[in-house]
């Protein structure tokens, strides 16, 4: 059996066709290709989650954090939106956004203030401390990423992208609502 390597004392995963053939094995009906693209799909995601997860922390913020912060870039100029906003973008509650916002408006990565227009809403805005660590994120996670792809050629990192693109299209025209939160689910 072949596994893959992992820390010490850890349990190892089974090599992606040896677990496809034991699929296979207790369910004969599976088509191969298909469980071989959604797993290597899954496992793929479980790394990258994991990578980016460890980027956040060497950088000192969260993921809820970085969620917030690419929220606020993804807008443009002046990077600026309401925390009601922010909370259907991100899909949570009020309360949670506001917990969020308190947090790093403490860490100075957001202001919030009153609109001077109109007095009842208020604007979180991303300060130039949140743009520069939005920014150190984006250059790990790139450098990550062009690792990631080395060994695709400019040609296959295009189909590959418009592969996983037309999936994508796919599950988001089945299942408009699943916005990818698995709170959803309980």
């Amino acid at each position: 059996m072949t596994s893959a390597a992992g820390p010490a004392g850890a349990p190892q995963e089974l090599d992606l066709d040896e677990q496809i053939a034991a699929y296979q094995r207790e369910f004969p009906e599976v088509d191969p290709q298909v469980e071989k693209v959604v797993t290597a799909l899954g496992r793929l995601n479980r790394r990258m989650n994991v990578a980016y997860g460890r980027q956040l922390v060497d950088l000192g913020i969260s993921n809820s954090e970085w969620e917030v912060l690419k929220a606020l870039v993804v807008v443009g100029r002046p990077y600026q939106l309401g925390p009601g906003d922010l909370a259907k973008r991100l899909g949570l509650t009020p309360a949670a956004m506001t917990h969020r916002i308190d947090r790093m408006v403490t860490e100075g990565l957001v202001t919030r203030e009153r609109d001077e227009s109109n007095r009842v809403r208020v604007i979180v805005e991303l300060t130039d401390e949140g743009r520069e660590k939005w920014l150190q994120t984006m250059r790990l996670a790139a450098a990550f990423e062009d690792e990631l792809l080395q060994d695709l050629t400019p040609v296959e990192r295009a189909a590959l992208g418009e592969i996983l693109t037309r999936l994508l299209r796919r599950v988001e025209s089945d299942q408009p609502d699943a916005g990818g939160r698995l709170e959803d689910l309980d």
